[in-house]
């Protein structure tokens, strides 16, 4: 049996959204590691398969921009190297698809994460989950009004 290791109660602010942040990325640079994904490569195949493994480049600019506050030429440029990986492929009409390797990449490392994200919070409570979802969802939003602000 797996034993779980628990710590004080952790003052919700800047500091523990940090840290988690950083643990969470720590955890997936593991799995990316010699997988020749980046992390920014892997949100945006992430968001490709999220569209059903096709999707109008313009539009996937739009969503990894938005989902990670990358600069639209940052994404294209993984876009491009996504693609010289074999990972993507310009499908000839201004849409990005996923090809048949990097379906097979995605899906690996998605199977190694599945088992690490619910032994870190598959065993929550779902009414725990939905506060912290509507918390941090709250906050996200917060902080994306600040940043389009002057």
């Amino acid at each position: 049996m797996e034993t779980i290791v628990t710590t004080a109660p952790h003052a919700f602010g800047t500091a523990l959204i940090g840290q988690t942040e950083k643990a969470l990325n720590a955890i997936l640079d593991r799995q990316l590691a010699g997988t020749g994904i980046t992390e920014p490569q892997w949100v945006t195949l992430t968001l490709t398969m999220a569209s059903g493994g096709a999707i109008d480049r313009t539009e996937l600019i739009r969503r990894v921009n938005s989902a990670t506050q990358f600069s639209q030429a940052s994404v294209t440029e993984r876009i491009t190297e996504l693609t010289a990986a074999g990972f993507l492929r310009d499908s000839g009409d201004d849409r990005v698809q996923i090809t048949d390797e990097g379906r097979a990449r995605w899906t690996q490392i998605r199977t190694a994460i599945g088992p690490i994200t619910q032994r870190l919070w598959g065993d929550l409570p779902a009414e725990d989950l939905a506060v912290a979802g509507r918390v941090l969802g709250i906050v996200l939003d917060r902080a994306n009004t600040v940043l389009v602000s002057p």
